[in-house]
């Protein structure tokens, strides 16, 4: 049992000013214990310098503590530079959420601190507050968010076009809430990026939309360049770690049906598009990511790489997962530089046409944009 997820009131054996020195106990077989305002804040106090120290706590079941330290390679660079500054100021002026900041993303320096025409930002649409909970997130949650601004595509592709950007990732909250879940918002923004900068490269990084084919289609022929959604973990650890609403063959059908659609709309190299249709001189690339050090064995990581490559992903990355609060899920162990090389290795073995992989690489990562634009590029002249 963990201690880090049962609260503070909860009936424990014997509480001193040193610590929790024995186990927590049922509810219902134990009087409860008032613990004292000094060992609150003591806890509290402890708990917030082990986080600044970039270590994981946790209680066994028999009250000892244990500490997982985090090792020196996931040791990022703390954000600065002229470009930061900048970048960071105008998401801010304009009042746009990004994921970077949101999720507590550690490549926050590297992306936004890159030359003009290299910085990369993810930006976060239809609101900062997210209709699910998953235990590994950090973005707020809510029933009822705030109902979505209408200038907000219009607001973000002029954005992006003074930025002078070559590629851009996009993302957003879940909205079940809504009707359409937001799907026609997301679509509506990709237009008008597009619209305003038709070189600019559009990265979406997509809600499952209840895996509604129609929705995923709408999306999907927006004119989007590369369409990603994540899986995030195994098969067996997806309701510990998603929204139960989301789910493992869930995603694969909206990554498989995502790429399908923008087939069938645009054509191929042999077959015509639907009438109307813009002419394409590339398909849809589809991308997902996975994080490690949840708990996954090996054989199931490999699992989902093979059904991931059946459904036709095109890029998948590999990042450690990190906590983002005491509230939030324990890392079970920190994966190696070593292990993410063999996960990059089998998994373009399987035949993935791009792999990211190292303890922080995200799935919106600088570097992976760079590799996908030169990707891209090459689609173009090889059809």
């Amino acid at each position: 049992m963990s201690f880090v997820s049962t609260p503070l009131r909860a009936s424990v054996r014997r509480v001193n000013q040193i610590g929790l020195k024995s186990s927590v106990c049922s509810f219902s077989t134990m009087p409860e214990v008032t613990v004292t305002k000094t060992t609150r804040e003591s806890l509290r106090e402890k708990l917030q310098e082990d986080e600044k120290n970039h270590t994981v706590v946790g209680f066994s079941s028999k009250g000892s503590k244990k500490t997982l330290p985090k090792p020196a390679w996931l040791k990022a660079e703390p954000p600065r530079g002229e470009n930061y500054n900048r970048l960071r100021d105008t998401v801010r002026s304009l009042k746009l959420a990004t994921v970077c900041e949101e999720a507590k993303c550690p490549n926050i320096g590297e992306c936004w601190g890159g030359k003009e025409g290299t910085a990369t930002a993810t930006i976060m649409i239809m609101g900062d507050t997210c209709t699910r909970g998953c235990s590994f997130c950090s973005v707020k949650t809510s029933r009822a968010p705030a109902p979505l601004d209408p200038h907000e595509p219009v607001n973000v592709a002029e954005a992006v076009a003074g930025w002078g950007l070559d590629y851009v990732v996009l993302t957003s909250v879940d909205r079940d809430e809504l009707p359409d879940q937001g799907a026609g918002h997301f679509a509506e923004t990709v237009r008008q990026m597009k619209k305003r900068t038709p070189k600019l490269l559009v990265e979406c990084l997509t809600p499952d939309f209840r895996g509604n084919k129609e929705l995923i289609t709408m999306v999907a022929t927006s004119g989007l360049d590369v369409f990603a959604h994540n899986m995030e973990t195994v098969e067996r650890l997806q309701r510990r770690v998603r929204d139960y609403r989301a789910g493992y063959r869930q995603t694969l059908g909206v990554l498989e049906h995502a790429k399908l659609a923008a087939e069938k709309y645009y054509g191929t190299a042999t077959t015509p598009g639907e009438d109307g249709a813009p002419v394409r001189t590339r398909g849809l690339i589809t991308k997902t990511s996975l994080m490690l050090g949840l708990g996954e064995k090996e054989e199931e990581i490999r699992a989902a790489l093979r059904d991931l490559r059946t459904a036709g992903v095109d890029v998948v990355t590999f990042g450690q997962y990190l906590r983002p609060t005491q509230r939030h899920m324990s890392v079970q162990r920190y994966v190696t530089p070593p292990e993410f090389d063999q996960w990059r290795e089998e998994a373009q073995a399987l035949g993935f046409r791009y792999v990211a992989s190292g303890p922080l690489v995200r799935s919106s990562y600088r570097a992976g944009e760079l590799y996908l634009k030169g990707m891209l590029e090459g689609d173009n002249v090889a059809r």
